[in-house]
């Protein structure tokens, strides 16, 4: 019997599950299923530009891993793409940080920790509306070296090293 894949940690839920080409039925399309955990590493690599070790170190995984399960992501991508396929996005090995939460009522985001409550209330408003956050919200997608207040991915710059993927100010 094989081995169960480690959970691989994604920070949150994409915000779709299905892209498909625009005024083609969905029955008339065929789908190609991208895992949330693969979707998380083509994010990190590809999105953050963060190197297959930096991103192994958020997923939890080695670096090797890291790099076959962007490969695959890309592979899939590819296919749905150049395909004119539908792209499904779920399931797979992984586990949402409990790093932060949403505010249905108000739209807050907050961090959590690791023994968060699932009765837990919104700190601005008190609603109990509250759920993982969907979507990568703000503060994503610079790129290495470019985000704000300059400091940018790597060893000694507030990168993997110095930090875990749960910690930092969730906005």
């Amino acid at each position: 019997m094989p081995r169960r894949p480690i959970q691989r940690l994604v920070t949150s839920l994409p915000p779709a599950d299905l892209y498909k080409p625009a005024g083609v039925p969905m029955r008339q399309l065929e789908t190609v299923e991208l895992a949330i955990d693969e979707l998380e590493a083509m994010r990190l690599v590809d999105h953050e530009g963060l190197s297959h070790e930096e991103a192994a170190h958020y997923l939890g995984v080695s670096r090797q891993t890291a790099g076959r399960v962007v490969e695959s992501a890309r592979r899939k991508v590819a296919e749905a793409l150049l395909g004119g396929k539908a792209l499904a996005i779920g399931g797979g090995a992984y586990r949402v940080a409990a790093a932060a939460r949403c505010c249905s009522d108000c739209g807050t985001r907050w961090a959590v920790g690791d023994d968060a409550a699932g009765d837990e209330r919104c700190p601005s408003c008190g609603s109990t509306q509250v759920d993982v956050c969907r979507g990568f919200g703000p503060g994503h997608g610079h790129g290495r070296g470019r985000m704000q207040g300059g400091a940018g991915h790597g060893a000694g710059r507030g990168g993997p090293r110095d930090r875990g993927p749960g910690d930092g100010p969730v906005r």
